[in-house]
């Protein structure tokens, strides 16, 4: 049997997702529908995923820990 890897993404104090490690990279599964646009999209790396969940609240304009429309 072998280990899965999985990692949570959190960016400004909300969780985005997970990534999971797949051949090639790491699978993004989105937390939250804020997230959905790179819902199983493929990363080299955890980095990129946490990278490219930061931008998504970026270019919404959101970026503290405060309560969010879904």
């Amino acid at each position: 049997m072998s280990a899965s890897h999985a990692f949570a993404i959190e960016v400004h104090g909300r969780s985005a997702g997970i990534v999971v490690a797949q051949r090639g990279g790491f699978m993004f599964f989105a937390a939250e529908r804020a997230f959905q646009a790179l819902e199983r999209r493929l990363f080299k790396h955890v980095a990129h995923a946490e990278t490219a969940a930061r931008r998504v609240l970026d270019q919404r304009g959101e970026r503290s820990g405060a309560s969010w429309p879904t």
